[in-house]
């Protein structure tokens, strides 16, 4: 069984260059502010430049209205347009409708009754990813660096390609595999040595931790039956 790995939140050349080295799938670029992984849009399109094919570029916004999303699709050219914020069913079909990219949403999630909200989005949106619900005095959207009980996602068929995110890292990233039904994962400060502060060995270490969980899990059904 295959997965999809995400790297987000980078920031530098270095880094990038890290994350496609150690074979990311994707590769994500923050427009928040308040985010320390913030990435202006002047700061793009070098980036963007770096990247050549060789990963599916993702630009991560929360909120963001038509304008800075216009900016941001010119400087970066995301292969993906990730809505991290409150944005509803009807904003995510439009987003799409008139940037003509393919949207992921990222859904919080922290009981059973979050799946819920599944369903809407998942008939508006080209992807969808599971992350933590953030904690009511959390300054930033998202899991924080904090995982959720991935078994609610054991059973879960939404009909189009999901990521788990929140609190993943290296060793813990084989167990969320097991325990969760998803098509890949996405991982920012679980690969990071301070806030904002990608390390490439944490990268590469992840990646790879990801990848032998996948191949794991993929052998398990004909071991089992040979």
């Amino acid at each position: 069984m295959g997965i999809e790995i995400k790297i987000c939140g980078l920031k530098t050349a270095s880094t990038l260059e890290a994350a496609l080295e150690a074979g990311a799938d994707l590769v994500g670029f923050v427009h928040f502010p308040k985010s320390p992984r913030h990435l202006t849009v002047a700061e793009l399109p070098a980036l963007s430049a770096r990247v050549r094919g060789r990963a599916l570029k993702v630009a991560l916004t929360v909120d963001a209205d038509d304008a800075t999303l216009a900016a941001l699709v010119a400087a970066l050219d995301p292969d993906i347009l990730q809505l991290h914020g409150k944005e509803s069913p009807e904003r995510v079909s439009a987003i799409r409708a008139r940037f003509g990219r393919p949207v992921m949403k990222a859904l919080p999630i922290a009981r059973r009754e979050d799946l819920s909200a599944i369903p809407a989005y998942a008939a508006v949106a080209d992807r969808l990813l599971f992350d933590a619900k953030p904690a009511p005095d959390d300054a930033l959207p998202g899991g924080n660096g904090r995982p959720f009980d991935w078994r609610l996602l054991a059973g879960l068929d939404v009909s189009r390609p999901a990521m788990l995110s929140g609190g993943l890292d290296a060793d813990n990233v084989a167990e969320a595999l097991s325990l969760a039904r998803v098509d890949g994962v996405d991982v920012s400060s679980g690969v990071e040595d301070a806030p904002g502060v990608k390390s490439p060995d944490k990268i590469f270490a992840f990646i790879a931790a990801a990848r032998r969980a996948a191949a794991m899990k993929g052998a398990a059904p004909s071991t089992a039956s040979s």
